[in-house]
Order: structure tokens, then sequence, then C-alpha cells
């Protein structure tokens, strides 16, 4: 038997990176998937293009092919509205839901002066309303079943610590463990529990990119990741500059089996030891 068979996940910011890989290793696991992307560039949001509706189907598709149902929708974490109806689509076809995992977030550099109020509220949009938001669409569905749940939200190293030029993504991040300890301890009567991980340096286009590369590498015009990769191994503790989603993933699967049944309000920390640091 495996360790998600019978459980429905939704799970916003599924068409690529961190989000594909919660998708595709928790239908290893026996989950269906309710998928969300929004699919479209935000215009404050430069370094990395977005993914693509093309991208979010071949989630599907991957899910599919491990023989797991899969129900995707395009949909802004910003809006109730379309996450609600996300939900009861994928709900009306897969029968009923057990998880939630706020994946979704946006990221920019940039000082405490030089970002303008558009990437400031951008942010704090998707990466804080939008987890609020996504729970809140998701919790009543959850509810219905009457079996509890998991709630799994994503924060960062940078929810720990003032990293330099994160202003407006480190408050977010902070914040996001603030709301993990009041849903674990709004919803703990009914047996639905509410963790945290915080990942550093996942390896996918959010870090992939030459503006985050040029943080490291200032001096060099346009620098590529050979150039950083001895900066970034700097920051963790174990002597690795980059985690792979699948080490996010592995954790996302943990926290919503019955293995961690009663694991609620903890933030699990997949950073190669960089919080240690």
């Amino acid at each position: 038997m495996a360790r998600l068979d019978g459980k429905v996940a939704f799970i916003t910011g599924a068409a690529r990176g961190q989000g594909r890989s919660h998708a595709l290793r928790m239908a290893e696991e026996g989950a269906d998937i309710i998928g969300v992307d929004l699919c479209a560039p935000i215009d404050s949001i430069t370094a990395y293009d977005f993914p693509t509706t093309a991208d979010l189907e071949e989630t599907a598709r991957m899910v599919e092919a491990l023989d797991r149902r899969c129900v995707v929708r395009q949909g802004d974490v910003r809006d109730t509205a379309s996450l609600t109806a996300a939900v009861e689509a994928g709900v009306a076809e897969l029968g009923h839901l057990d998880v939630v995992v706020a994946n979704a977030g946006i990221f920019s550099l940039g000082s405490t002066l030089e970002i303008d109020e558009q990437q400031w509220q951008d942010v704090i949009d998707v990466n804080l309303t939008g987890v609020w938001k996504t729970v809140k669409a998701a919790l009543p569905a959850i509810r219905r079943g009457g079996n509890g749940g998991s709630i799994v939200l994503i924060s960062s190293l940078a929810g720990h610590k003032g990293v330099p030029n994160t202003a407006h993504y480190a408050a977010t991040k902070h914040a996001v463990i603030g709301l993990t300890r009041v849903f674990a301890n709004e919803f703990a009567p009914e047996f639905i529990r509410a963790n945290c991980i915080s990942p550093n340096s996942v390896d996918t286009p959010m870090i992939q990119n030459e503006a985050t590369y040029k943080l490291f590498a200032p001096d060099v015009e346009h620098p590529q990741q050979a150039d950083v990769v001895d900066a970034f191994a700097s920051l963790n503790a174990l002597p690795v500059p980059f985690l792979d989603a699948r080490d996010i993933s592995n954790a996302v699967v943990y926290l919503a089996s019955d293995e961690a049944r009663y694991v609620t309000g903890s933030v699990l920390n997949v950073d190669a030891g960089a919080a240690a640091k």
C-alpha cells in the first residue's frame, strides 16, 4: 500500500518546478491531484519566465502516466473565486479532498529602497494573501470529508533569516510560518494538521536565472551557473549548492501522510543546513 493511497491533494503552482514535483511525488505514493497555476506573467517579475497552460497540461499528463487521476485548472491564487472553482471541479470528479499544498510563489530581488510598490504588492498578494486564500478555498471541501486532513505551506530560508535584497519576499515567508501555527491551532479539533516546509536554493527557474546569479557575481556581465555554484554552496552547512525539487516533495509526502498524523504546527527545514549557519 502506498503512503497516500486514497488521498486527493490540491496543489497551487502545479505547472512546473516544485509544484509539478509535488504532484508527481504524491501521485507516485497513490494520491490523485487537483492542480492550479496562473500560467501567465506578472509584470513586476522579470527575472524568469512564467509557466504556460501547456506546462500545466504536461503536469496532468505526467500524473496520469503514473496511473493516477489529475484535474488541472488555470487559476490565480489572488482570486478566491478561481481557487474555489478549481477545488469544486476537482472534488466533483475525484470525490473528496484531503490535502492542500499552498506552493505557488513568486520571487524578485532588490534592496529595500530599490523595490517599487508594485513589486512589493505583487509578492505580498501571491506569497502571503494567496496562501491564505488557497487554504480558505480548500478547507470547506476537506471538512466535508470528516476524516481530518493536512495543510502544507511552503516558506523559505528567508522565513528565518533577514536575507538582504528580499524585504518583500522575506516578509511573506516569515508570515507564512505564522499562518502555519494559527492554522494548526484553529483546525486541530477536526484533526486537520498544518505544517510548513522551509527550503533553500531549490533547482528551479526561480533560482536558476541571470538576475539571481548577478546578486552573487555582480562583477560578471552575464553570469552563468558555474560562476555562482561556490557562492550558493557557501550558504549551506552541507557542501551542496542546490537542492532538487524532489527533496522538498519528499517532505510534502511525509507531512501529507498518516505517518505524520500527530505532527502539526511544525516547520521542517529542508535546506542543507542553511538555517543552522
